[in-house]
């Protein structure tokens, strides 16, 4: 019989898959994974049609096809008044988790400690566990997950190479505020400890709040690889388009990994969305449009037993259902998938030791149709 030593010995199937499934097997109205049920702009399936029909069909440049990269560059010196050079420090990836995991690969040694803030986005940690690395916890804990700065400075020392941020945040939908990059800026400062961004909701944040990506921040800027994602901001999570940007030292490392696990990424895609994105528009508005998500369906949900601090990020809600059941977090997500209709994501599943704080998931970027039928039906409980 064959021996097999994993490498992730652990590791369970991802919550995504779990709750996806049981809403599927059940009917159920799904505000677990999260990724919009409503189409994306026709005009930006026309462009990709259009790069198709015109032959963009073989491999793209490896970095991501030269309209691109130069369409991301020039958004960010329109949105943080700072600039990547589309030549050697941007890279198209498929889609943000890969940027990640490539991010990671590229930089982490064994035994090399990587702080994670938790909950944490449930690719984290197995990406640094497989690199060899030891993933040190900072616990952020509702209903505001706020970082304790002082914790994080007491847990960087000499095997810390790295330091992960969210923000907008998920799950939590919790936001940095600039003082949290100065903070992140002075402990990090006069050190080699890189930084790992991943603001793929940067274009989703609410109540006229500014997104304090680490570019904004000139130290921060010169260790941080950032990561993003196309597919959330433009409703085509299975697009995999994203990209990873940072100092041409770091993007060096990044490309040596990016070539050989992805190489290039979808072509005609790429040719769409450089042509989409040179009207700030269609990225600017995107905060205004969840933002109308979010409180219709905090409205709708005023009268049930849920607690909930409005989110400020992302498009997703956090509930606690303590006034409802003491059950744990992933009993009740079950159960009310199965037998009420409604699936969402029980948070201790991204807790450290699946921590359970009796809080889920909801995802809002859903028709309103959609979720005017799950709070009625949460209303209910």
């Amino acid at each position: 019989m064959r021996t097999l030593h994993s490498k992730l010995p652990d590791l369970e199937t991802t919550i995504f898959a779990v709750m996806g499934n049981l809403a599927r097997e059940h009917n159920a109205i799904n505000l677990s994974q999260g990724y919009p049920n409503f189409p994306s702009d026709p005009m930006l399936m026309e462009l990709v049609s259009k790069a198709m029909k015109g032959g963009f069909n073989q491999y793209a440049h490896m970095l991501g096809i030269p309209a691109l990269r130069k369409a991301i560059s020039n958004k960010f010196e329109l949105l943080y008044e700072s600039s990547y050079n589309p030549d050697n420090e941007i890279v198209v990836t498929a889609g943000a988790t890969q940027a990640i995991y490539t991010a990671i690969t590229a930089v982490i040694q064994p035994d090399d400690e990587v702080i994670v803030f938790r909950p944490a986005y449930d690719s984290y940690v197995p990406s640094i566990e497989l690199n060899g690395g030891r993933a040190i916890s900072v616990e952020l804990k509702p209903p505001y997950y706020n970082i304790n700065w002082e914790e994080v400075r007491s847990k960087v020392g000499e095997k810390t190479r790295m330091i992960m941020i969210n923000s907008p945040h998920n799950p939590s939908g919790t936001v940095l505020s600039e003082n949290d990059l100065l903070e992140l800026q002075a402990i990090t400062a006069g050190t080699n400890v890189l930084i790992l961004s991943d603001e793929v909701y940067e274009h989703i944040i609410f109540d006229g709040e500014a997104h304090q990506s680490v570019c904004r921040f000139p130290d921060l800027k010169s260790r941080s690889f950032i990561t993003a994602s196309f597919g959330k901001t433009f409703h085509n999570t299975g697009w995999k388009i994203g990209y990873c940007c940072g100092p041409k030292d770091l993007m060096d490392e990044f490309i040596k990994v990016h070539q050989f696990n992805v190489f290039s990424v979808n072509h005609p895609m790429q040719v769409g969305i450089a042509e989409y994105i040179e009207n700030a528009d269609r990225y600017l508005e995107l905060g205004e449009f969840y933002q109308r998500k979010r409180d219709l369906f905090l409205t709708l949900m005023k009268d049930s037993r849920f607690e909930m601090i409005p989110s400020k990020g992302t498009y997703f809600q956090a509930a606690n259902y303590s006034n409802i059941s003491a059950e744990a977090d992933m009993d009740f997500a079950r159960r009310i998938t199965i037998e009420q209709g409604v699936a969402s994501i029980p948070i201790s599943a991204f807790n450290l030791n699946k921590r359970d704080d009796k809080m889920v998931r909801f995802c809002f970027a859903k028709t309103d149709d959609t979720l005017k039928q799950a709070a009625k039906i949460l209303c209910k409980l």
